[in-house]
């Protein structure tokens, strides 16, 4: 079977999607990766899974310096009041670990359980870099090419302004 990340990028190239990836030391926070992202240029992302009160998931991608507001969203969206999901929920729809979530991780979503929200101000940058599975690495892609992935997957990413 394949690796998770080698999975990922297969299915990247498949697609003819370009990218560039950069590995650095583990980042669990957007402020822990600030002086080392500082060296890549391009939009960098802060990723959120969230469920509702009534279990529905969600991802949601922003510019790193976007402030989400989840009670706000949940009511735009028209969800419960939005928390953040569990490492254990995590894990067992993503695929990943605190830290790493990623829209990436969507590939290991075969239930297509999680509702997909992206920041507008992605598209301001002619890249943005997420973490392939794991959160030593950042991955720079075209937010349209991004776009193209997700939706190759099933998804239909709601993207709104978010901040």
């Amino acid at each position: 079977m394949q690796q998770p990340r080698a999975r990922l990028f297969s299915l990247l190239e498949i697609l003819g999607i370009t990218t560039h990836t950069t590995e650095h030391p583990a980042f669990f926070t957007v402020e822990e990766g600030l002086t080392y992202k500082a060296q890549l240029p391009g939009g960098h992302s802060k990723n959120l899974f969230t469920k509702d009160k009534k279990g529905q998931l969600y991802l949601i991608s922003a510019l790193s310096e976007t402030q989400v507001n989840l009670n706000g969203l949940s009511k735009d969206v028209a969800a419960g009041r939005m928390s953040f999901g569990s490492p254990e929920l995590m894990l067992n729809i993503l695929g990943v670990t605190p830290g790493s979530v990623t829209p990436f991780a969507l590939i290991n979503d075969q239930e297509k359980q999680v509702r997909v929200i992206l920041d507008r101000a992605l598209w301001d940058h002619p890249k943005v870099y997420f973490h392939p599975l794991v959160n030593t690495a950042s991955t720079a892609i075209a937010p349209d090419d991004l776009l193209t992935f997700l939706r190759h997957l099933g998804y239909a990413p709601n993207i709104r302004a978010l901040q």
